[in-house]
């Protein structure tokens, strides 16, 4: 779930404290713990709860506002499929109270696997790093001709 042992932070703002970067990526983490566990609660804990909080899961429209993106997390925890991310390709920025990480989520559910890119995007309040947008998009099979 996590990036891998040594993986570089790239793109971590020069001017952003370590303990803000620190901060960020274990906020993101408590976003994938949550999302492997299907635990609802501990994914409420990770968002803002405003009007302006959005969401793009990979193949689904926008979604605006913390009730929209809260159906969503129960619809998908409800399903009954249990993924597993193994995290690569880890970017963090931090500019003021605002952060985004980029990652690649390399998704592990039964014997079958995909590879979704995100953005995931942080704002500190009162202390607190929390979600305000998650978009992932699936990338393409690199394989065949043009991916050989």
């Amino acid at each position: 779930m996590s990036p891998s042992p040594g993986d570089p932070v790239p793109g971590a703002a020069d001017d952003a404290g370590d303990g803000d970067v620190a901060a960020v990526l274990a906020a993101n983490e408590a976003f994938y713990r949550a999302f492997e566990q299907a635990d609802l609660d501990a994914m409420s804990d990770v968002w803002e709860h405003r009007d302006d909080v959005s969401c793009v899961h990979p193949g689904w429209p926008v979604l605006r506002g913390w009730g929209a993106v809260s159906a969503s997390w129960m619809a998908l925890f409800d399903g009954g499929e249990r993924l597993q991310f193994i995290l690569t390709n880890t970017s963090v920025s931090v500019e003021g109270t605002m952060a985004w990480v980029v990652v690649d989520e390399n998704i592990i559910s039964g014997a079958s696997h995909s590879t979704v890119t995100a953005i995931n995007v942080f704002c500190q309040r009162e202390g607190t790093w929390q979600m305000v947008a998650h978009h992932g998009s699936g990338v393409a099979d690199r394989t065949g001709p043009a991916g050989e």
